[in-house]
Protein backbone atom coordinates (compact mmCIF):
# COMPACT_ATOMS: atom_id res chain seq x y z
CA UNK A 1 0.00 0.00 0.00
CA UNK A 2 1.43 4.16 -0.75
CA UNK A 3 2.63 4.94 2.22
CA UNK A 4 0.72 8.21 2.16
CA UNK A 5 -2.64 6.09 2.30
CA UNK A 6 -1.41 4.21 4.61
CA UNK A 7 -0.64 6.84 6.63
CA UNK A 8 -4.16 8.18 6.11
CA UNK A 9 -5.89 4.90 7.36
CA UNK A 10 -4.16 4.83 10.47
CA UNK A 11 -5.21 8.56 11.48
CA UNK A 12 -8.82 7.95 10.28
CA UNK A 13 -8.79 5.30 12.74
CA UNK A 14 -6.74 7.64 15.55
CA UNK A 15 -9.12 10.79 15.17
CA UNK A 16 -12.01 7.65 15.81
CA UNK A 17 -10.50 6.88 18.70
CA UNK A 18 -9.51 10.42 20.22
CA UNK A 19 -12.91 11.50 19.32
CA UNK A 20 -14.15 8.42 21.48
CA UNK A 21 -12.45 9.29 24.38
CA UNK A 22 -13.31 12.87 24.25
CA UNK A 23 -17.23 11.62 24.51
CA UNK A 24 -16.30 9.77 27.70
CA UNK A 25 -14.20 11.86 29.29
CA UNK A 26 -15.75 14.59 31.81
CA UNK A 27 -13.83 17.43 31.83
CA UNK A 28 -14.10 17.48 27.55
CA UNK A 29 -18.29 16.70 27.71
CA UNK A 30 -18.94 19.75 30.19
CA UNK A 31 -17.11 21.91 28.03
CA UNK A 32 -19.04 20.72 25.10
CA UNK A 33 -22.11 20.88 26.96
CA UNK A 34 -21.46 24.72 28.51
CA UNK A 35 -20.14 25.89 25.09
CA UNK A 36 -23.21 24.20 22.82
CA UNK A 37 -25.75 25.48 26.05
CA UNK A 38 -24.76 29.02 25.42
CA UNK A 39 -25.47 28.52 21.81
CA UNK A 40 -28.82 27.20 22.81
CA UNK A 41 -29.86 29.90 24.79
CA UNK A 42 -28.92 32.74 22.88
CA UNK A 43 -31.74 31.05 20.17
CA UNK A 44 -33.86 30.79 23.29
CA UNK A 45 -34.18 34.50 24.20
CA UNK A 46 -34.14 35.90 20.24
CA UNK A 47 -36.94 33.53 19.84
CA UNK A 48 -39.69 36.10 20.39
CA UNK A 49 -38.44 39.10 18.97
CA UNK A 50 -38.83 39.20 14.94
CA UNK A 51 -36.14 41.13 12.55
CA UNK A 52 -37.33 44.29 10.96
CA UNK A 53 -39.10 44.25 7.58
CA UNK A 54 -39.12 40.15 7.66
CA UNK A 55 -41.61 37.95 8.70
CA UNK A 56 -38.54 36.25 10.04
CA UNK A 57 -37.31 35.29 13.72
CA UNK A 58 -34.33 37.01 15.13
CA UNK A 59 -34.17 33.55 16.19
CA UNK A 60 -34.01 32.08 12.55
CA UNK A 61 -31.65 35.10 11.60
CA UNK A 62 -29.00 34.36 14.03
CA UNK A 63 -29.20 30.68 13.97
CA UNK A 64 -26.89 30.68 10.52
CA UNK A 65 -24.06 32.79 12.18
CA UNK A 66 -24.03 30.85 15.31
CA UNK A 67 -23.45 27.88 13.25
CA UNK A 68 -20.64 29.49 11.24
CA UNK A 69 -18.94 30.73 13.57
CA UNK A 70 -18.69 27.49 16.04
CA UNK A 71 -17.28 25.87 12.71
CA UNK A 72 -15.14 28.07 11.82
CA UNK A 73 -14.00 28.30 16.13
CA UNK A 74 -13.47 24.76 16.43
CA UNK A 75 -11.50 24.32 13.33
CA UNK A 76 -9.18 27.48 14.31
CA UNK A 77 -8.85 27.30 17.90
CA UNK A 78 -9.10 23.94 18.14
CA UNK A 79 -6.02 22.69 16.09
CA UNK A 80 -4.61 25.29 17.48
CA UNK A 81 -4.94 24.24 21.11
CA UNK A 82 -4.66 20.47 20.45
CA UNK A 83 -1.44 21.19 18.56
CA UNK A 84 0.42 23.52 21.29
CA UNK A 85 -0.61 21.13 23.80
CA UNK A 86 0.65 17.94 22.20
CA UNK A 87 3.58 19.01 20.96
CA UNK A 88 4.41 20.47 24.83
CA UNK A 89 3.50 16.81 26.10
CA UNK A 90 5.73 15.10 23.49
CA UNK A 91 3.33 13.72 21.43
CA UNK A 92 4.54 15.24 18.28
CA UNK A 93 7.95 14.34 19.20
CA UNK A 94 6.89 10.46 19.09
CA UNK A 95 4.72 11.01 16.30
CA UNK A 96 7.83 12.16 13.59
CA UNK A 97 9.79 9.03 14.81
CA UNK A 98 7.43 7.10 12.79
CA UNK A 99 7.38 6.73 9.16
CA UNK A 100 4.22 9.07 7.69
CA UNK A 101 3.93 10.00 11.07
CA UNK A 102 2.86 13.62 10.49
CA UNK A 103 0.22 13.22 7.77
CA UNK A 104 -1.42 10.47 10.27
CA UNK A 105 -1.48 13.19 13.16
CA UNK A 106 -2.80 15.53 11.19
CA UNK A 107 -5.52 13.16 9.82
CA UNK A 108 -6.23 12.43 12.73
CA UNK A 109 -6.21 15.51 14.30
CA UNK A 110 -8.88 16.83 11.39
CA UNK A 111 -11.20 13.60 12.21
CA UNK A 112 -11.58 14.21 16.19
CA UNK A 113 -11.57 18.02 15.90
CA UNK A 114 -14.48 17.20 12.86
CA UNK A 115 -16.40 14.60 14.96
CA UNK A 116 -16.40 17.04 17.57
CA UNK A 117 -17.61 20.13 15.97
CA UNK A 118 -20.23 18.39 13.69
CA UNK A 119 -21.72 16.73 17.09
CA UNK A 120 -21.94 20.54 18.50
CA UNK A 121 -23.90 21.67 15.05
CA UNK A 122 -26.22 18.55 15.50
CA UNK A 123 -27.28 19.80 18.76
CA UNK A 124 -27.70 23.36 17.94
CA UNK A 125 -30.18 22.18 15.16
CA UNK A 126 -31.78 19.66 16.83
CA UNK A 127 -32.44 22.37 20.13
CA UNK A 128 -33.15 24.85 17.12
CA UNK A 129 -35.85 22.41 15.78
CA UNK A 130 -37.88 23.42 18.88
CA UNK A 131 -36.85 27.48 19.17
CA UNK A 132 -36.72 27.75 15.69
CA UNK A 133 -39.97 27.63 13.90
CA UNK A 134 -38.82 28.11 10.26
CA UNK A 135 -36.52 25.04 10.61
CA UNK A 136 -39.45 22.70 9.73
CA UNK A 137 -39.43 24.98 6.40
CA UNK A 138 -36.25 23.77 5.49
CA UNK A 139 -35.91 21.45 2.59
CA UNK A 140 -33.91 18.34 1.24
CA UNK A 141 -31.19 20.75 -0.28
CA UNK A 142 -31.13 22.79 2.79
CA UNK A 143 -30.29 19.89 4.70
CA UNK A 144 -27.90 18.79 1.97
CA UNK A 145 -25.82 22.20 2.22
CA UNK A 146 -25.53 22.17 5.91
CA UNK A 147 -23.92 18.81 5.01
CA UNK A 148 -21.49 19.94 3.10
CA UNK A 149 -20.94 23.82 3.71
CA UNK A 150 -20.30 22.20 7.27
CA UNK A 151 -17.60 19.81 5.83
CA UNK A 152 -15.84 21.75 3.69
CA UNK A 153 -15.60 24.32 6.59
CA UNK A 154 -14.10 22.24 8.70
CA UNK A 155 -11.32 21.26 6.50
CA UNK A 156 -11.06 24.82 4.93
CA UNK A 157 -10.17 25.78 8.92
CA UNK A 158 -8.55 23.00 10.65
CA UNK A 159 -5.48 22.81 8.47
CA UNK A 160 -4.96 26.64 8.87
CA UNK A 161 -5.49 26.26 12.82
CA UNK A 162 -2.39 23.84 12.66
CA UNK A 163 -0.17 26.29 11.06
CA UNK A 164 -0.88 29.05 13.15
CA UNK A 165 -0.21 26.68 16.20
CA UNK A 166 2.92 25.70 14.27
CA UNK A 167 4.25 29.29 14.80
CA UNK A 168 3.79 29.34 18.75
CA UNK A 169 6.10 28.67 21.10
CA UNK A 170 4.02 27.57 24.10
CA UNK A 171 0.06 27.27 25.08
CA UNK A 172 -0.36 30.63 26.41
CA UNK A 173 1.35 32.22 23.23
CA UNK A 174 -0.84 29.96 21.13
CA UNK A 175 -3.94 30.91 22.90
CA UNK A 176 -3.06 34.58 22.69
CA UNK A 177 -2.22 34.45 18.72
CA UNK A 178 -4.73 32.53 17.65
CA UNK A 179 -7.76 34.40 19.03
CA UNK A 180 -6.16 37.50 17.50
CA UNK A 181 -6.05 36.26 14.80
CA UNK A 182 -9.38 34.32 14.55
CA UNK A 183 -10.95 38.11 16.21
CA UNK A 184 -9.73 40.43 13.43
CA UNK A 185 -11.23 37.34 10.45
CA UNK A 186 -14.65 37.37 12.10
CA UNK A 187 -14.66 40.99 12.78
CA UNK A 188 -14.66 41.83 9.16
CA UNK A 189 -16.75 38.84 8.07
CA UNK A 190 -20.36 39.61 8.00
CA UNK A 191 -21.09 36.33 10.27
CA UNK A 192 -23.86 38.00 11.79
CA UNK A 193 -24.47 41.21 10.18
CA UNK A 194 -24.64 41.91 6.34
CA UNK A 195 -21.24 42.38 5.14
CA UNK A 196 -22.59 44.89 3.10
CA UNK A 197 -22.36 47.59 6.03
CA UNK A 198 -18.66 47.69 5.99
CA UNK A 199 -16.55 49.80 3.97
CA UNK A 200 -15.87 48.51 0.42
CA UNK A 201 -11.94 46.99 0.97
CA UNK A 202 -13.06 45.78 3.83
CA UNK A 203 -15.60 43.67 2.45
CA UNK A 204 -12.81 42.66 0.28
CA UNK A 205 -10.66 41.49 3.09
CA UNK A 206 -13.11 39.37 4.81
CA UNK A 207 -14.82 37.75 1.49
CA UNK A 208 -11.03 36.89 1.07
CA UNK A 209 -11.27 33.90 4.45
CA UNK A 210 -13.63 30.80 5.03
CA UNK A 211 -15.56 32.53 7.84
CA UNK A 212 -17.39 34.91 5.76
CA UNK A 213 -18.30 32.22 3.30
CA UNK A 214 -19.14 29.51 6.08
CA UNK A 215 -21.59 32.08 7.14
CA UNK A 216 -23.37 32.66 4.03
CA UNK A 217 -23.90 29.30 3.17
CA UNK A 218 -25.35 28.57 6.22
CA UNK A 219 -27.65 31.36 5.64
CA UNK A 220 -28.65 30.18 1.84
CA UNK A 221 -29.65 26.66 3.47
CA UNK A 222 -31.51 28.45 6.58
CA UNK A 223 -32.89 31.26 5.12
CA UNK A 224 -35.87 32.61 2.59
CA UNK A 225 -34.98 33.92 -0.59
CA UNK A 226 -36.09 36.85 0.27
CA UNK A 227 -33.08 37.97 2.81
CA UNK A 228 -30.49 37.32 -0.01
CA UNK A 229 -31.30 40.84 -0.89
CA UNK A 230 -29.01 41.78 1.71
CA UNK A 231 -26.15 39.89 0.37
CA UNK A 232 -23.58 41.20 -1.90
CA UNK A 233 -24.84 40.53 -5.08
CA UNK A 234 -28.45 40.48 -3.99
CA UNK A 235 -27.70 36.14 -3.95
CA UNK A 236 -26.35 33.40 -1.70
CA UNK A 237 -23.79 32.55 -4.22
CA UNK A 238 -23.69 28.62 -3.98
CA UNK A 239 -21.01 28.17 -6.35
CA UNK A 240 -18.72 30.46 -5.22
CA UNK A 241 -19.00 29.67 -1.68
CA UNK A 242 -18.15 25.36 -3.14
CA UNK A 243 -15.19 27.60 -4.96
CA UNK A 244 -13.85 29.50 -1.86
CA UNK A 245 -13.94 26.53 0.88
CA UNK A 246 -12.46 23.75 -1.63
CA UNK A 247 -9.42 26.35 -2.25
CA UNK A 248 -8.89 26.91 1.65
CA UNK A 249 -9.40 23.07 2.11
CA UNK A 250 -6.82 21.96 -0.76
CA UNK A 251 -4.80 24.65 0.11
CA UNK A 252 -4.43 23.89 3.88
CA UNK A 253 -4.04 20.16 3.30
CA UNK A 254 -1.32 20.59 1.21
CA UNK A 255 0.80 23.40 3.11
CA UNK A 256 -0.35 21.80 6.57
CA UNK A 257 2.07 18.70 6.73
CA UNK A 258 5.28 19.94 5.65
CA UNK A 259 4.85 22.92 7.89
CA UNK A 260 4.03 20.27 10.31
CA UNK A 261 7.06 17.95 9.54
CA UNK A 262 9.53 21.21 9.28
CA UNK A 263 8.41 21.94 12.68
CA UNK A 264 8.66 18.83 14.24
CA UNK A 265 11.91 18.42 13.17
CA UNK A 266 12.97 20.84 15.74
CA UNK A 267 11.59 19.13 17.96
CA UNK A 268 13.67 17.28 20.49
CA UNK A 269 13.50 16.12 24.13
CA UNK A 270 15.80 19.11 25.41
CA UNK A 271 13.73 21.36 24.11
CA UNK A 272 10.31 19.94 25.19
CA UNK A 273 11.91 19.46 28.47
CA UNK A 274 12.83 22.91 28.61
CA UNK A 275 9.04 23.89 27.96
CA UNK A 276 7.96 21.65 30.80
CA UNK A 277 10.08 23.35 33.43
CA UNK A 278 9.28 27.21 32.02
CA UNK A 279 5.61 25.77 32.38
CA UNK A 280 6.10 24.25 36.12
CA UNK A 281 7.85 27.52 36.76
CA UNK A 282 4.66 29.71 35.89
CA UNK A 283 2.17 27.28 37.76
CA UNK A 284 4.66 27.84 41.05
Amino acid sequence: MNPSLFAARIGLSRGWIEFRQTVTNAQDLLFTIITTGALVLTLYFQRGSTVPGLELSLAAATLPGLLGLSLAFNGVIGAVGRLSVEREDGTLLRAKALPQGMLSYLVGCVVSLSLAAICGVVLVLAAGLFLVPELAGVGLGGWLTIGWVTVLGLTATLPWGAVIGSFARSPQAATGLSMLTFGGVAAVSGIFYPITALAGWLQVVGQAFPVYWLGLGMRSALLPDAAAAAELTGSWRPWQTLAVLLAWSVAGLLLAPPILRRMARRETGSLMQARRERASQRIG
